[in-house]
């Protein structure tokens, strides 16, 4: 079965699940604590994608971390894809269950690139700005990334606006490339 089918499969159950009991916001903090911890410690991903370690080990450590800090309908959850051994899905089905949420929220997710950290001023009036433009809440993620060289690029769910010194330049270089051809 392919890979995302099947993250988006155990997403959807989850989200269902937590719109039929009314917890969605429990569910949503919930999966951001596991999220981060994925996202966090390498040794504990490193755990749950190892096929030497067996899963009812996965389970018992799993349970042990979580236990008493999410929802237990969210460890059953957890529990249910490790028994599935589907583990190795557990950032992706995260991911497509946020997204899930923020679709049903009307919240569009926002991604501001820069070569350096931009002020939280700034940061909070291009997400205003966002906000008029698409008529919709949007969440912005930061990421730095310094082979842009200045500038930002701004993307909102499949559009995009690279105002960056990187892409400037390249445009240039592709003008000066053409007109020496021509």
């Amino acid at each position: 079965m392919n890979e995302s089918k099947i993250s988006v499969r155990y997403a959807k159950a989850l989200f269902e699940l937590g719109k039929e009991k009314n917890m969605i916001e429990t569910f949503i903090s919930d999966i951001k604590i596991i999220d981060d911890l994925v996202k966090e410690s390498s040794d504990f991903w490193l755990m749950i994608e190892s096929p030497v370690v067996k899963t009812l080990q996965k389970r018992e450590v799993v349970k042990q971390i979580f236990s008493g800090k999410i929802d237990e309908m969210v460890l059953n959850f957890l529990d249910l894809v490790l028994k599935n051994r589907r583990e190795i899905y557990i950032k992706d089905i995260s991911r497509n269950f946020l997204a899930l949420c923020r679709k049903d929220m009307g919240i569009l997710s926002a991604i501001l690139t820069s070569a350096s950290k931009v002020e939280d001023a700034s940061k909070q009036k291009i997400s205003d700005l966002l906000e008029k433009s698409f008529n919709s809440k949007i969440e912005l993620t930061e990421v730095i990334d310094e082979d842009i060289i200045g500038g930002f690029v701004i993307r909102v769910e499949d559009q995009q606006l690279d105002a960056s010194v990187a892409s400037q330049l390249n445009q240039i270089k592709r003008e000066l490339l053409t007109n020496r051809i021509s």
